[in-house]
Order: C-alpha cells, then sequence, then structure tokens
C-alpha cells in the first residue's frame, strides 16, 4: 500500500474498533437474544463468547501486502465468535473460500494476505438467516442496533475501498466482492447494508467509477460459490477464469441492485 492508502486502512481499523466498543453497551441484551434463539432454533449449544466480533485478521495486514479483494461476507458465526479466533470467515465457509484461491493460482490471490474480509453487521449469530427474529427477542434496541451496524459497515466499507482504489496503479484492483447475496434482496435482512452501499457508490464521479469494482457471489458456504461458477463457466467456456468471475459478478450484481 501507498502512505495514503496505508494511513486510511489504519484509520479505518481504529475507528472500527471504536464502533464495536460502542456497540458492545448492547452486549448483555443481545446475548440473552443470542442464547434464546439458539433455544428457538434448536441449534446444537455451544458457548457465546463474543456478541459483536471484531476481525483481528485486519490488525495483521501490513503495509507491504497487496491488497487485491475486499470481500463482504454476512455476519460472524459460530466459529468466527470464539475467543481464541475473533476472525472472520474462518468456518467451513472460510475453508471453502481459501481452497477455491489455492485451487486457482492464476488469479495471484491469497486468501489471508491479499484480501481485506469484512461482514454485512458484526453481530454474532450461529445461521444468518436467524438474525431476523433478534428483534422479536430483543426489540426497538436489537433491530435499531442490527440496521445501525450494517449502515456503517456500509459506508466506511464502501470509502475504504474507494481510497485503496485511487492510491491503486491497477485500475480493476481492489475489487470489493458481496458475498452472500440472498438476504440482500428485497425484505432481506441486509437491505439496509444493500440500499447505503448503493448510496455511497453515487456521491461522486470518481465513486460510480469504483462502483464498476464492485461484483455480487453465491456464498462460500455449502460450495455455493464453486457451484455457481462452475455452472456459468460450463456455459461460458470460451472465457478465461478471470473473465467469468467478473461476468458473473457483474450478473448477479445487476440482478440485486
Amino acid at each position: 500500500m501507498t502512505n495514503l492508502q496505508w494511513d486510511y486502512y489504519i484509520d479505518f481499523c481504529d475507528r472500527f474498533k471504536r464502533k464495536i466498543c460502542e456497540w458492545n453497551e448492547h452486549a448483555k441484551i443481545l446475548m440473552n437474544v443470542q442464547s434464546a434463539a439458539i433455544d428457538f432454533f434448536e441449534n446444537a449449544k455451544y458457548e457465546l463468547q463474543t456478541p459483536i466480533v471484531y476481525n483481528t485478521a485486519l490488525d495483521e495486514i501490513t503495509k507491504n501486502d497487496d491488497i487485491k479483494l475486499i470481500v463482504i461476507g454476512d455476519n460472524p458465526g459460530k466459529d468466527e465468535q470464539l475467543l481464541k479466533n475473533q476472525k472472520y470467515l474462518v468456518g467451513q465457509a472460510g475453508k471453502l473460500g481459501n481452497s477455491f484461491f489455492k485451487n486457482h493460482d492464476e488469479l495471484g490471490i491469497d486468501f489471508r494476505k491479499n484480501v481485506i474480509i469484512l461482514n454485512k453487521t458484526p453481530i454474532h449469530s450461529a445461521k444468518t438467516n436467524q438474525l431476523k427474529k433478534f428483534a422479536t427477542f430483543g426489540g426497538k434496541e436489537i433491530e435499531n442496533l442490527i440496521k445501525e451496524t450494517q449502515i456503517w459497515m456500509a459506508q466506511e466499507t464502501a470509502k475504504l475501498h474507494q481510497k485503496l482504489l485511487q492510491g491503486s496503479e491497477n485500475k480493476d484492483f481492489p475489487q470489493l466482492w458481496l458475498v452472500g447475496y440472498s438476504e440482500l434482496k428485497e425484505k432481506g435482512i441486509f437491505t439496509d447494508y444493500k440500499n447505503e452501499l448503493k448510496k455511497q457508490y453515487q456521491t461522486s464521479e470518481e465513486a460510480k467509477n469504483a462502483w464498476d469494482n464492485v461484483f455480487v457471489y453465491q456464498h462460500f458456504s455449502m460450495n455455493r460459490f464453486s457451484i455457481d461458477l462452475k455452472e456459468f463457466s460450463t456455459e461460458n467456456k470460451n472465457l478465461d477464469l478471470k473473465t467469468q468471475l467478473k461476468t458473473l459478478g457483474k450478473k448477479h450484481k445487476d440482478e440485486i441492485f
């Protein structure tokens, strides 16, 4: 990263940590809600350790790392919220994502070194769709918290992406990948995130140009990303992998936005 990119990245991480501290004022009621969801959905019991998760892997990125992707998952799951982890996409979905890039070294992307991983909200749930029930269990306080975290993450992620693009010699990178789009659809849990993200790419000509580097894909979980890509590549064998990814990602973006 250039000095300007690095300075902005460090500032982003610091602001993210401060917001986590602010949001943790709701931790007591949130953990009650998360426990109620475990019982309601009859999930296998596990220990709730971190109700709102900051991705500590962000602090492992160095100034010398070449950031090629910002990958946006849904929200932290059971593995991500463990005190020993507190990192995004380290469960089964993250392992599948890591394997995809290892198996396609022609992309030149190390999932753990060239990728900034963020989420649409840092609020933990065992399964993403369970967030829909949180407001029922926690009322307006939790409903507003879920909305606030999404809007902040969308705003700050878009700004980070645009700042990194502005300082990049290669205007094709970094790309921003939204992985997991079912809850971005109308009435989905992440519509606040979707609407705010789009708004942040309409603020200037530079922002509008950066929108061309935003793509949408199926989630890594359940191998949906790779299955979707395989089906698309079968129908588009004339395209190389990089072009297939961009074409598929734009196709899904047009469907969602």
